[in-house]
């Protein structure tokens, strides 16, 4: 089984704006899979079903963003799961918009809710795809940057890598993690 997180904030006020990638990913995941994403448990909305033959839970913490490890230590903690079947999904600013990056380990970076999730695990191996949002014009104004909302042309762009990374994981569960970072870590 593969736990598939889609990082996010859960107020309304977030929908559309650069730090919910994650949570747009697993949305798209869940429709394209029928998937319904209704159990409120784990501070979670989760959902479970088969992609590619592959049992998945979807998950999308409602901790907030900086608290997104409290969510997914309860349901690792649950489950019983090994962490190289976790697959975190999140907005990142060093990755060009419209593309992703996916790494099977590593640090936490700038970003606040893979330090939790890294934090709460005590560890740094589980796999992760990072959907690109591009950086600020003004580097000061990263917060704004990440929670403001997106003028229509920038979203197209951002839901390419919204759907890149969707077709990455569906990839993943039938080819193994290695493989897929061949095939999608190419510079566009």
């Amino acid at each position: 089984m593969y736990i598939i997180v889609g990082l996010g904030n859960p107020e309304p006020e977030y929908s559309n704006t650069r730090h919910n990638m994650g949570f747009d990913v697993i949305n798209i995941l869940a429709k394209k899979n029928n998937i319904n994403l209704n159990k409120g448990k784990f501070d979670a909305i989760c959902g479970t079903g088969i992609i590619q033959n592959e049992k998945v839970i979807l998950v999308k913490p409602q901790t907030y963003m900086n608290n997104s490890g409290e969510s997914i230590k309860k349901i690792i903690d649950f489950y019983k799961e090994s962490l190289e079947n976790i697959i975190v999904i999140y907005d990142d600013m060093d990755t060009q918009i419209g593309n992703i990056r996916i790494r099977s380990k590593g640090g936490p970076g700038s970003h606040n809710g893979m330090k939790s999730i890294v934090e709460m695990l005590s560890s740094e191996n589980f796999s992760r795809i990072r959907v690109g949002i591009g950086k600020p014009i003004e580097e000061f104004d990263r917060i704004n940057y990440v929670i403001g909302k997106v003028k229509d042309e920038e979203m197209q762009e951002l839901i390419k890598g919204q759907e890149l990374a969707v077709e990455a994981v569906e990839y993943w569960l039938e080819n193994g993690i290695d493989n897929t970072m061949n095939k999608y870590n190419i510079k566009k």
